[in-house]
């Protein structure tokens, strides 16, 4: 019987090299972003705020990381099509603390696990993925 098991964790620096790259995708498409990175546990690890954010972009952020770290599935489009036909997970998910269905979060995965989550927030949902997108075209 095996009593321990062996995670991938985030390291600070690939968390800030992460929200670095997703903020320079917000730049080019001239957006102010936050940028929220958690471990697997949900701890912060990297909390990131552009000038000029929308104020409640904070939480929103917060929470697409939390939702994705929370269940391995990034936020938006895939959760949309979970939920979309079943009126009870539509109507109890989102009452749900710390879960949005909104576009920008997703899982960290390095090395075929999952290594933490991070949650992006300040524009249109699409935009938001698009940092996101390019942000994690630099993990390996």
């Amino acid at each position: 019987m095996n009593q321990t098991r062996t995670i991938q964790v985030i390291t600070l620096e690939m968390a800030n090299y992460i929200a670095d790259k997703a903020i320079e995708k917000a730049i080019e498409i001239k957006l102010n972003i936050c940028v929220w990175i958690v471990d697997p546990s949900g701890n912060p690890v990297v909390f990131k705020r552009q000038d000029n954010s929308p104020l409640i972009s904070i939480d929103t952020a917060r929470k697409k990381a939390m939702t994705a770290v929370g269940f391995g599935l990034p936020t938006g489009q895939t959760w949309h099509d979970f939920i979309k036909d079943d009126p009870i997970l539509s109507g109890g998910i989102p009452q749900m603390k710390d879960f949005i269905l909104l576009g920008g979060g997703a899982p960290i995965i390095i090395d075929g696990s999952m290594a933490g989550a991070i949650g992006i927030s300040g524009g249109h949902y699409k935009q938001d993925e698009q940092c996101l997108s390019f942000a994690l075209s630099f993990v390996k």
